[in-house]
């Protein structure tokens, strides 16, 4: 197979070029420059998509002997990832940006123009493991649950993973570190990147105030309305969070508070104690589906990249997944995406638009 190797730089995606060569397949490695301006060095393990990591790639590349090409998505990036994160955020969601990113980047833009130039598949260093049952690609949990990345990857299309390659999905990130070691990829000790790649400081307050300006709102007591305090900005807030919040009175007793609900349109924060945060049904839209099911399915119910599970009841209502928790979970937002697996095997995803 003609095969695309997408390489940030890193490890991951070092090693799962390499893997495809040694597989037999005609590969080129791609780095997507997805900032118009990057930065020229990377801060610690912040960020990603640097001049740094472009030079990385090459690197490896050239240690592999496959062509290695730059392709320039900064506008996309800029429209379908960031501009998204920043209108959700002023709506009073909290979206996912990296599961954007694969979707809309990785899966969509970036397989688009490889299947247009004769490709087969577009390769990637995400923990995942990828197969075929009955015709149809099956995405599953990654052996190494701790870096398991099927969660942002299960809003893809069936279209979309039946040209994907996962190469990582069987291995733990130990062994792909030797493993780039053996292969004298000088990537091989090279920090994970961390945080949002387009906000390397990790101050995402400062970034959407930048980005949306200051918006006065009040904090008010879920259970008593009471006003507690002033703040510039919805978008400076996400269900569940405590610190941070710039409450001056302890609640009466004496327990945190945590934000239970964000109101766009009056500027309204709500917050109260972390009983309330409790999340036993969720509803979400825009259903991606990988296996059918008629009527309830059990199943497990996950809203977050790392940790947020719970076990579950699932059914599609009218285009709407309805989800009941057998137990409660905290943190759950409007805009997060809930995944439904069945042991490691994804069943679907959808964009949550309410919980209860």
């Amino acid at each position: 197979m003609r095969v695309l190797a997408a390489m940030s730089g890193g490890v991951d995606s070092a090693v799962a070029a390499a893997r495809a060569v040694e597989a037999g397949h005609e590969v080129v490695g791609v780095h997507l420059a997805l900032s118009a301006k990057p930065g020229t060095l990377r801060t610690g393990a912040r960020g990603c998509c640097t001049v740094e990591d472009a030079h990385d790639a090459r690197r490896a590349a050239d240690v592999l002997g496959i062509p290695f090409y730059v392709w320039d998505f900064a506008e996309r990036f800029t429209e379908d990832v960031i501009e998204d994160f920043v209108a959700e955020y002023a709506a009073g969601r909290t979206p996912n940006p990296c599961l954007r990113c694969n979707e809309k980047i990785k899966f969509e833009a970036l397989l688009d123009k490889a299947i247009a130039l004769g490709f087969d598949a577009v390769c990637t260093g995400h923990y995942a493991q990828l197969s075929t049952v009955d015709g149809r690609p099956e995405l599953r949990r990654a052996v190494d649950e701790g870096k398991d990345q099927s969660y942002v990857l299960a809003s893809l299309t069936e279209d979309q993973l039946a040209h994907a390659m996962f190469p990582l999905g069987d291995t733990v990130k130990e062994q792909v570190r030797a493993e780039a070691a053996t292969r004298g990829l000088a990537v091989a000790a090279k920090p994970d990147s961390h945080d949002i790649c387009f906000i390397p400081d990790g101050d995402t307050r400062s970034f959407l105030t930048d980005k949306l300006g200051e918006q006065a709102g009040l904090l008010v007591d879920d259970e008593t309305g009471a006003v507690l305090g002033r703040h510039t900005g919805v978008h400076g807030f996400t269900v569940g969070q405590r610190h941070g919040l710039g409450i001056d009175a302890p609640a009466p007793d004496g327990r945190p508070r945590y934000v239970l609900a964000l109101e766009p349109v009056s500027g309204t924060v709500r917050v109260g104690s972390a009983a309330k945060l409790d999340v036993t049904a969720i509803d979400a839209a825009r259903p991606v589906v990988h296996v059918d099911w008629d009527g309830l399915v059990e199943c497990t119910a996950q809203v977050r990249a790392h940790g947020g599970t719970a076990s579950a009841v699932a059914e599609v209502v009218d285009g709407t997944v309805r989800v009941t928790l057998r137990e409660p979970l905290r943190g759950v937002a409007p805009g997060q995406a809930v995944v439904l697996y069945r042991d490691d095997v994804v069943l679907a995803s959808a964009t949550i638009t309410g919980t209860r």
